[in-house]
């Protein structure tokens, strides 16, 4: 993997991931862009104990724009966006609407392709390993900003979702806090360790391998299984087989196999509800270890990948108790899910 750092012409870094070490990226970005001011602030909330980003900026952002003004796609045929070259591999650069700036943070934007029309799911074995390597590389560097305390890898896909931009793309948030989802694991784990002795994540994988009615996918580095309490209709945890704190720490064997497990699950993803044409809107979101975290080696690197349709052409609303309570309700049991993603062959 080739790496090569550049400025855009508001100051924001943009870094291309190439996969040949001669490919030469030097292209210069001339737009006449102003300086990228934000205003995004971090605030506690006393009662729930958690934090909210408040960017009052990001109103601004970037909304559907036609293809031939999307900002993803390489600077070509008078095109002038994001990415000043006229062709890429995979490229990493500072949001220009971020939610965390500065003292709060750092977000940034993963273009996995330069193909405006296709997914994740489409993407050879070859490139989806170099999104992992990219992945990795920008969780190192990430971790050594002083305010960084959690990084976040993901990708949502689909206007359902809530997307804006169509070119595929994921995104990458520094936290200057923990988050608190992974608080709630943090608190599980050392409960579970208090009781048993033993590390809760390693427990989960080992009960889904052995029942094996909600396991999808299992390779040897790796196990996809719809979890026993799904939140989601379809919702799928991805874990390698030994375990890890982040995706830095991933040996040779787990990194090898990723992509063939990975590429696969999405495509399955694309075909539970037999809508030809029609992509399942998703989240894939990369669970990392806090990096300041002196029990971090407790964590289990995991993806965790849902969507949030329910079925073919129904969507799943949080409502009343999901949104007000925080108690979802999941119409498909883990089962029944599990059963159908193992069903359904790849193209």
């Amino acid at each position: 993997m080739k790496k090569t750092s550049t400025r855009l012409a508001d100051g924001r870094e943009l870094v291309y991931y190439d996969a040949r070490d001669d490919v030469v990226r030097d292209a210069v970005d001339h737009r006449p862009l102003a300086p990228v001011t934000t205003t995004s602030e971090i605030r506690r909330d006393p009662l729930l104990g958690d934090s909210v980003a408040v960017a009052s900026h990001r109103q601004g952002r970037t909304y559907h724009p036609p293809v031939d003004a999307c900002p993803l796609c390489p600077s070509r045929d008078g095109h002038r966006g994001e990415i000043p070259d006229s062709d890429y591999d995979v490229v990493v650069f500072e949001n220009r609407f971020p939610s965390l700036a500065g003292d709060a943070g750092r977000c940034e934007v993963v273009c996995f392709t330069s193909d405006h029309d296709a997914s994740f799911a489409d993407l050879s074995e070859e490139r989806a390993a170099l999104v992992l390597d990219v992945w990795t590389d920008r969780t190192a560097e990430l971790a050594e900003l002083p305010q960084v305390e959690q990084v976040f890898c993901f990708e949502n896909r689909g206007t359902e979702i809530g997307v804006t931009l169509a070119h595929p793309h994921g995104q990458i948030y520094a936290y200057p806090f923990v988050t608190p989802r992974t608080e709630r694991m943090r608190h599980s784990v050392a409960e579970h360790r208090a009781a048993t002795g033993r590390n809760l994540f390693d427990d989960l994988v080992r009960r889904e391998r052995a029942e094996g009615d909600r396991v999808v996918l299992a390779g040897e580095h790796w196990t996809a299984f719809v979890p026993y309490a799904a939140h989601w209709p379809y919702e799928v945890h991805l874990y390698p087989t030994r375990r890890v704190p982040d995706l830095r720490a991933l040996d040779e064997a787990a990194r090898t196999e990723f992509p063939r497990i990975y590429l696969e699950l999405l495509r399955r993803f694309d075909r539970i509800f037999g809508d030809a044409g029609t992509p399942t809107p998703y989240i894939a979101a990369w669970h990392q270890a806090p990096l300041r975290d002196r029990r971090r080696e407790d964590f289990a690197l995991h993806l965790e990948l849902f969507t949030v349709r329910r079925t073919s052409g129904k969507l799943k609303y949080l409502a009343g108790s999901e949104s007000g309570m925080s108690v979802f309700i999941n119409d498909v049991p883990p089962e029944a899910a599990a059963r159908r993603l193992r069903e359904v062959a790849s193209a």
